[in-house]
């Protein structure tokens, strides 16, 4: 069952869940590092800039996404924002605020998690976000890393589930499904391109902010397969080489509108909308 996130992340002075075989909680909070995606090229935003330096209410997508990190106070050093190979601007524009992994081929989700290798030395676990999401709320990023300490297993991740895909959902549908087995654990994700009709009717969401022990993603996301409908390799996909395994994945929920992405200039507008009249990021 999907369960709720802790309230609030409660320091380091005691350790509530220390799971056998791991780092203990407080080390493994603090030696956590978030990696943003942001190596797409953003062709549906029909414009030159590149999409995370788009504004949205005056300020870069991707600044949004940064500021969320440095506020949830956790980790051993900067974002590391994975970049294409003809992404100097975006470089540029954050500085030494962030490091920068380079993925040379798009390849897939993956393999872009998997550019940012030698920015992962010396972290315990890892956050991977997307640049194009404005609405991560520095808590969240804090109670994923908290989250995933309390777990047993070498992935968790954070799910929503939606009434319907009518209105601003809409823009949900083509996401990827959660699975879960009759028992109710994680057992894999499915991207739309690839699902069943029956798959497509599930209506718990996959916004793919997982948290990864660093060690174990590189010693398996050979096993990720570009066998699918996209000709990539999927982030995604590292829940169901876990499952096979015999690991359980720890998921809780997350608040759907903290999920949605800029791809187009509707959904900008629509950003600059939603972020007047609610505030994410206290």
């Amino acid at each position: 069952m999907t369960e709720r996130l802790p309230t609030r992340c409660r320091g380091f002075a005691f350790d509530p869940f220390d799971s056998a075989g791991k780092t203990p909680y407080n080390m493994l909070y603090m030696q956590t590092r978030v990696v943003i995606l942001a190596a797409g090229k953003g062709t549906r935003m029909k414009q030159d800039l590149p999409k995370p330096l788009t504004p949205v209410c005056g300020k870069p997508i991707l600044q949004y996404l940064v500021e969320a990190v440095e506020g949830a106070g956790i980790g051993v050093g900067e974002p590391i924002v994975v970049v294409n190979k003809d992404r100097p601007a975006l470089c540029e524009a954050f500085g030494k605020s962030c490091a920068y992994a380079v993925q040379e081929e798009q390849r897939g989700t993956a393999h872009a998690v998997a550019s940012a290798r030698e920015a992962l030395v010396g972290a315990e676990a890892m956050i991977t976000l997307y640049g194009d999401h404005p609405f991560v709320c520095a808590d969240t990023v804090r109670r994923l890393a908290a989250l995933h300490a309390s777990a047993a297993g070498p992935l968790s991740m954070l799910t929503f589930t939606v009434p319907d895909f009518s209105g601003w959902r809409g823009a949900f549908e083509h996401w990827g499904r959660v699975l879960r087995d009759g028992a109710g654990n994680v057992v894999g994700v499915r991207e739309f391109k690839d699902a069943s009709e029956e798959e497509r009717r599930i209506l718990e969401i996959n916004p793919s902010f997982f948290c990864f022990d660093v060690a174990w993603f590189f010693g398996n996301v050979h096993r990720v397969s570009d066998k699918n409908a996209q000709g990539e390799h999927y982030l995604t996909d590292m829940v169901a080489v876990a499952v096979s395994d015999g690991h359980r994945i720890k998921a809780a929920s997350v608040d759907p509108q903290e999920a949605i992405g800029i791809n187009t200039q509707e959904e900008r507008r629509f950003a600059e909308e939603l972020l007047q009249k609610r505030p994410f990021h206290a």
